[in-house]
């Protein structure tokens, strides 16, 4: 059938373009150019499909197709589908050698900021108290962290350690003077849990607090944002010192004052943005709606003490 064909064939070219296998390879091997081979997997097979998904017949919905193009023969295509399946399942779909100057950009900009961070992260090195709602209950989470440049002065390293007992070595990036990075990996490699901080800092010399926002995973591993701030307390650098502070969660009526004013801060409901699973079998708009209800429902237990 047509329809098989034409699915086997989009399929496999489009594999091998995730295999980094390029238009121009692909279209020698079929007895098609470039352009008429391009045209055919971006526009005509798509639009074939979307026809058949409409009603439409299987003829009707390639000629429907092909009027979008003007350098693609239903003739030759039709004539042409056996020998252009096998020659693409014949290919070799090796990794590509990557070529000079086509490095990830994004990469190489992580890499930029590590480095510029060292230089400029002088009015924010030190130890801090930070102060965020705990993910599990309506406790705060007040966990110590430490940043400072990194033995042999590569980057800059930040330790935390968290009110369950880990401790966790990450690092801080900077791009210019307004915002710091912060990056973690809860699990140990090769497993990921990332979690990032993004934090604002004042036109201020060595500002004795930086507020931010933290993104990380629950315990049902759906991500979540929160608020949370971070208090200077030493602009010591010693990892020894350091180690002897320990992370803690604490319920609003344990807190001093000042500490309710940093619950206040970042402890309210709305501070927190959530996900919630859906169990369905049909992936439906009606999900989104019923992950909604579950979440209001769950603010307003809270708004109610339960």
């Amino acid at each position: 059938m047509i329809m098989d064909d034409l699915k086997e064939i989009y399929e496999r070219i489009k594999f091998l373009r995730h295999k980094g296998v390029k238009m121009k390879e692909i279209a020698s091997s079929t007895g098609f150019t470039p352009s008429v081979l391009s045209a055919l997997f971006t526009t005509v097979m798509p639009a074939y499909f979307k026809n058949l998904d409409k009603g439409m017949p299987e003829d009707n919905a390639l000629d429907e197709a092909l009027i979008w193009v003007n350098n693609v023969s239903k003739k030759k295509l039709l004539g042409s589908l056996d020998k252009m399946k096998a020659a693409l399942f014949a290919m070799e779909a090796a990794p590509q050698p990557k070529d000079e100057g086509r490095e990830c950009p994004y990469l190489a900009a992580i890499e930029n900021g590590m480095k510029n961070a060292v230089s400029m992260s002088t009015c924010i090195s030190g130890e801090y108290m930070s102060y965020s709602v705990s993910s599990g209950s309506d406790a705060m989470k007040i966990e110590p962290y430490l940043i400072l440049p990194a033995d042999g002065g590569g980057y800059v390293e930040v330790v935390h350690n968290n009110a369950y007992g880990s401790t966790h070595h990450g690092f801080a990036l900077m791009n210019g003077m307004t915002h710091v990075y912060i990056m973690f990996n809860e699990n140990r490699y090769p497993q990921f849990a990332l979690f990032n901080i993004c934090l604002k800092i004042p036109m201020y010399d060595c500002p004795p607090y930086l507020r931010g926002l933290y993104t990380c995973f629950d315990y049902n591993h759906n991500p979540i944002a929160r608020r949370i701030l971070f208090v200077k307390t030493s602009d010591s650098l010693s990892r020894e010192d350091f180690m002897k502070r320990k992370g803690c969660l604490k319920q609003y009526d344990e807190l001093s004052d000042i500490e309710k004013m940093y619950y206040d801060y970042t402890c309210g409901k709305e501070d927190v943005v959530r996900m919630r699973d859906v169990l369905s079998p049909r992936m439906t708009v009606d999900d989104l709606v019923a992950e909604k209800e579950l979440l209001r429902g769950a603010d307003l237990r809270k708004s109610h003490g339960e």
